[in-house]
Formats: C-alpha cells, structure tokens, sequence
C-alpha cells in the first residue's frame, strides 16, 4: 500500500481540534477529510473509499461508539481509532467491543497518534496482502461491465491517458469517478508519480486555500511551520478534486489562476511556484447548469471541461449487473473466509430490475449483505430485501392520518437502504436536511441504524 492510497476521515466536534488533527495526519502523507458529527461522518463513507476512522467519543446527538457500532456492522474493512477526553477501562472496553481497533486518549503525543495510525495500516497491508488477486472478471482498469456503455468509458479512459489534458468526470454517486480517475492517472506516462485525492467539500472553505497551495511559516495564526500544498505534493503526478462544484466562488477564481499560469503562491509568499500537475475534477452535479444558475464560473468550466467524461449510472448498464454480482460475491466470500455463493436466475432479474439510485456502491453493499448473511450456498430471490420482492400491494386504510402514512413511508424507505439518511432522502426526493426535519416531526428513531 502506497501513502497516497491511504484515505483518513477525522470526525471531531472541536473545529479547533479538527484543525489540528487535520494538520498532524496530513503531515504524514496521508489523504485526510473531515466530518463535524457522525452523520457528515456517514455520508462521506457512503460517497467514496474510507481506510481509517480517526473519531471522537464525545459529540452531540450520536457519539463516536455510535459511528464506530454502525461503521463495523455496514463497513468491515475500515479500521476504526477512538479519541476521548474521558478515558476510563469501561469507555475502552466498550469501543473495543464495539469494533475499534485502537483507543487513544486526550491530551496525546503525537508518537501516540501515529503509532495508533501506523498500526491501522499495518493491519489494511496485511489483509490486503492475504487476498489473491482479482480475477478476469474485474475488466479494464479495476472497473467492472463490458456492456457498450462500459465499453465507451474504457475508450475515454485510454485516450485521456495518452495525453496531460484537463479531464471533468460527471456521474451520480456511487458510480465510481474516483476509480476512473485512477485509471487514467496509473495509466499514462506519470503513473509512477503521486496521485493525490482531494475532497473539496470535505475541507473548510476557510481552510482550503491553505490546504491545496500551502503556506510558509507565520503567515497566520498557527502556522507554526512552512507546509506545502496538495498542487505541489501533487507535482508530477494527478491532483483529483472531488466534488468540485462545492467550492466558493472566490476559490474557483485561484483554481482557475493555477490552470492557467500553471503556477501556485503559498499564502504568506511573494513568490510563485511552477508546478507540473495534471488536474481532475469530479462532481455529482451538473456543472453547465451550476454556471447558468450563477454558483459556478463559466470560464473555470471551460477550463476543466477539455475532456468530458460521463460515468453511467447502474440502471443504464444493468446488464453489466450479473457479472458485478459474481465479482462482489466472490470479494466478499473471500474477505469473510467462505466459498464462493451461487445466485438464482429469478434473483438476478430482480436486481436488474431495481432503479439503484446509490448506484455500484448500493449494489455492492446488499451482496455483502447477502453474502454475509446467507444460511447455505445459494441466494435466492427470497434471500433478498422485500423491497426488492415481488408485491401484489396492500389495501388502503382511509382511517389513517396523512401524517401516520407519511411516517410508514419514511419508516419503509429508511428500512430498505438500512439507515442510510442520503440514501434515504434521495429515494424520498428531497434533501437530508428536510428528511431529519421530518423525522423529528414525526418523531421517528434518529439513529444511523433505524
């Protein structure tokens, strides 16, 4: 495992503290983002690869045991590291049952710190050192499908990595741009030099100036040391920023600057630096109609829109579903130390017929759960969730309240992508903010695991 394949999420209440671990795990090379409580903490597993989970135990609402509980029921793979202000045997105790891998507790040395750090990675190189290696079924570039929509990204693909051009990925979430970002990254001429992930809305927008172009020593409060940026610990290579249309308008003017000349200034300095970084940028939205709606510029557009590359939707290639079945069945069965499980024809349709609006990630997180809870070596269609089973409806009470029905409704759709609040809202139709509204409204469970 490389440092830059190493993605840190830190989920710290205390923006003071968050800062300072952001700045302490960031010195050692890794791919860090940030959440502020456990449901930013969520949904930033949900949208993209999480190695390591570095939590505090106290928040408001949902605690970091909670994060960690439904982290190890839904996310085996991630290694899990609790912080507390409060240490005591049983809060240890606790968390480790819970599923942590290492406890530290507040205030902490920084060799504290990255002993718990290196030892998490310790743990992900040999798991993944035990692992044979994907078989034939993975396709092109670790992507799966060989369906004409496939096809087509696997020809974008190549071309982009014949050449140093700006490359847009667009696609819902949970189509995996990140991965066709690598796949042009490892497969052009600078696969050997550093390709470094960059998340911008996880990062404060206070903070991401400083972060993606550096800063010298005393050019503000804090900055207690010169540190170089993403852009030049990219140089070389590929800086990928993710969810580019979630920065303001005032650092899309600096980014657009970098595209053009080329070059960065570190805050503090009155000096540029020629850099040689190939961008990508990706986004869930549609960012020819963010520049009509006045939230994105139009000549930062332009400028990362020279190679546009769409990624597919599920629904538009389920034909590509069968084989991405076997592959994660046989990931999973392999992860979890069984044979590999057999799926029935009636089962496969229903999966192909479902919408997936999570996408490849929704998919891929039902076969585990399938493949984890399975009772002998076939899945079959009455294995499945009862969303996805076939229903001849129910009768209608029309002694019920709008608000009871309304409340089932929610209940159900929350049950079916179990507890994923993002997931939920966007089967609902509306955004998260309004979803949490309308469960404290109806006074429906508030926890991940409802």
């Amino acid at each position: 495992m490389t440092i830059e394949q190493v993605q840190i999420l830190i989920v710290e209440d205390n923006p003071d503290t968050l800062e300072m671990l952001q700045r302490k795990v960031t010195a050692l090379g890794h791919a860090v983002f940030c959440a502020v409580d456990v449901p930013a903490a969520l949904a930033r597993v949900e949208k993209q690869r999480i190695d390591i989970i570095l939590t505090d135990y106290k928040m408001p609402k949902l605690s970091g045991l909670d994060l960690i509980k439904h982290i190890s029921a839904h996310y085996p793979g991630i290694r899990l590291i609790m912080i507390t202000g409060y240490p005591t045997i049983e809060g240890a105790v606790e968390a480790v049952k819970m599923g942590a891998q290492s406890y530290i507790t507040k205030p902490f040395t920084d060799e504290e710190l990255h002993a718990s750090i290196d030892e998490a990675i310790h743990s992900i190189k040999l798991k993944r050192a035990n692992q044979p290696l994907p078989s034939s079924e993975t396709g092109k570039y670790g992507l799966v499908g060989t369906s004409k929509s496939m096809q087509r990204l696997y020809h974008l693909i190549e071309k982009s990595s014949t050449n140093q051009a700006t490359v847009l990925i667009q696609g819902e979430s949970g189509t995996g741009k990140e991965l066709v970002a690598r796949a042009i990254h490892y497969g052009s001429k600078q696969s050997k030099a550093p390709f470094v992930p960059i998340n911008c809305g996880a990062i404060p927008e206070s903070l991401l100036e400083s972060e993606l172009f550096g800063y010298t020593k005393g050019s503000f409060t804090g900055a207690n040391e010169t540190r170089a940026g993403y852009f030049i610990t990219a140089d070389g290579g590929t800086i990928f920023l993710d969810e580019i249309s979630e920065t303001s308008l005032s650092m899309q003017v600096k980014l657009l600057r970098v595209l053009q000349d080329k070059q960065v200034m570190m805050i503090g300095s009155n000096k540029s630096r020629k850099v040689n970084v190939r961008v990508i940028a990706a986004t869930n939205k549609d960012l020819s109609l963010c520049v009509k709606q006045g939230s994105f510029r139009e000549d930062l557009f332009y400028r990362l829109n020279v190679v546009p590359i769409t990624v597919p939707p599920l629904r538009e290639h389920a034909e590509d579903i069968p084989e991405l079945v076997r592959f994660f069945m046989s990931k999973y069965a392999r992860e979890l130390g069984q044979s590999t499980p057999t799926i029935s024809e009636n089962a496969l349709k229903r999966l192909m017929a479902h919408p997936w609006q999570g996408n490849i990630r929704e998919l891929e997180n039902l076969i585990y759960q399938m493949v984890l809870m399975r009772e002998g070596n076939d899945i079959r269609s009455s294995d499945l969730p009862n969303y996805l089973k076939y229903s001849v409806g129910c009768v209608i009470d029309y002694n019920r309240t709008l608000a009871e029905v309304e409340a089932d409704y929610i209940r159900e759709i929350l049950k079916q992508v179990a507890g994923n609040k993002s997931l939920a809202a966007r089967k609902l139709g509306i955004d998260r903010k309004t979803l949490y509204n309308k469960m404290e409204k109806l006074n429906l469970p508030y926890s991940p695991e409802s």
